[in-house]
């Protein structure tokens, strides 16, 4: 598929598409037209990789990042080994990050309350740590 098609089935503009191309995100083949400048032409597993790639960044992997697991993935293929590795530094980040919302959460569930209340004492600040604790004994988890 040409890259105006491309686009549509992944949702992605042609703009970031000739980017992923560019960084080597992507590699689609170069067809014998267009003259000086080839046509590119995309495939499903092109497709497949752009969401990965789209997916990855969702989940706060740096395009360099991503770069060089597709340059090794190319070149080399991925060991079980170091595919764990990959899910496992990912599964951290996940993790951590699901963290930060639940601190979130507790903070906004506090400041919440306390504006419901009618502001009463001091305002539930976001570095409290007692909000974690206050959060679990009210069952607001």
């Amino acid at each position: 598929m040409l890259i105006g098609e491309f686009a549509r089935r992944t949702g992605l503009s042609q703009d970031t598409i000739r980017f992923y191309v560019r960084k080597g995100l992507l590699t689609p083949q170069v067809g014998a037209k267009g003259g000086r400048n080839p046509y590119q032409i995309f495939t499903e597993r092109d497709a497949s990789t752009a969401r990965m790639i789209r997916f990855a960044q969702s989940l706060g992997m740096p395009l360099k990042e991503i770069a060089e697991i597709a340059s090794e993935l190319q070149r080399d293929g991925l060991s079980q080994v170091r595919e764990i590795e990959i899910m496992d530094d990912q599964l951290a980040k996940l993790v951590q990050k699901a963290a930060e919302l639940a601190e979130l959460t507790d903070y906004l569930r506090a400041k919440r309350d306390w504006v419901t209340r009618g502001k009463p004492g001091d305002e539930p600040q976001f570095t409290d740590e007692a909000l974690c604790l206050a959060s679990t004994w009210t069952g607001l988890r």
